[in-house]
């Protein structure tokens, strides 16, 4: 059975839950050993001795031009090359899961945080073992490599900050990614309903221009719908368009609700 990798190797280097994208992954994943064996230098030789008779031939009709290709790739396949079918073909067992569901954790995890529910689900698609799945997850969590708390606490600030999602889009979201219900109440909760109004004020001015020359009740259809989208309430939609509007010009006194 092959020899599972000591966990150390991709603790070193790891960050904690607060440092930049709460932890920075392991290092790549190294490709296995097993896979790729060096060319033996008695077949080196071979190939090479076979190249240098085939060109000193000639090139006539037989085409010996071939044969110094047909005998490396007879040589590389002597080698055991690196494909996965050349494991089968010599009868080795295949890869151990566990290394297998750590190598493609560390792959996803390279440059973008993810949640566990997000790796568990890539491991079930590969076909992974639930025990072998388990192990590793519960592994990277303990290490620091998956956070969710900490996946939630950025998806909000990048998001509302970015994007100008409010606090009930940015759950819904968090909920499809498969956070848990605790964390994405505490991780929203860094927003409070001022800092929700003013970054509907922002969107709503900087959408105003464009819907200029249309009517008044269009006007507020279109960027109550826009707020609205973004996960916004609608109480506080209409307000903030109507306030906007009114400092256009706009006479907003008999505009009721049933035009949003």
């Amino acid at each position: 059975m092959t020899r599972r990798t000591d966990w150390a190797e991709y603790t070193s280097g790891s960050a904690g839950p607060g440092d930049g994208a709460y932890g920075a992954a392991a290092a790549p994943y190294e490709t296995d050993p097993s896979a790729v064996g060096p060319r033996e230098d008695g077949a080196a030789r071979h190939g090479d001795g076979g190249a240098r008779r085939g060109g000193g031939r000639g090139r006539g009709a037989g085409g010996g031009r071939g044969r110094p290709r047909r005998e490396r790739a007879e040589s590389s396949a002597e080698d055991g090359g690196a494909t996965s079918s050349s494991r089968a073909e010599k009868g080795e067992p295949p890869r151990d899961p566990v290394e297998q569901a750590r190598a493609i954790c560390l792959r996803l995890l390279t440059g973008t945080p993810r949640t566990r529910r997000q790796l568990a689900d890539a491991l079930r698609k590969r076909e992974i073992p639930d025990e072998a799945a388990e192990e590793v997850l519960s592994r990277f969590e303990e290490v620091g490599l998956i956070n969710d708390g900490a996946f939630a606490d950025a998806w909000v600030e990048t998001r509302h900050h970015g994007r100008g999602l409010a606090r009930r889009a940015l759950a819904r979201e968090l909920r499809t990614k498969g956070v848990d219900a605790t964390l994405i109440d505490a991780a929203v909760s860094q927003l409070d309903t001022e800092q929700e109004e003013e970054t509907a004020r922002d969107l709503v001015a900087r959408k105003l221009r464009a819907t200029r020359g249309l009517d008044r009740d269009k006007r507020l259809r279109r960027l109550a719908g826009m707020l609205a989208r973004k996960g916004y309430p609608e109480g506080m939609s209409l307000r903030v368009v109507r306030q906007a509007l009114e400092e256009e010009g706009e006479d907003t006194e008999y505009l009721g609700d049933e035009a949003f």
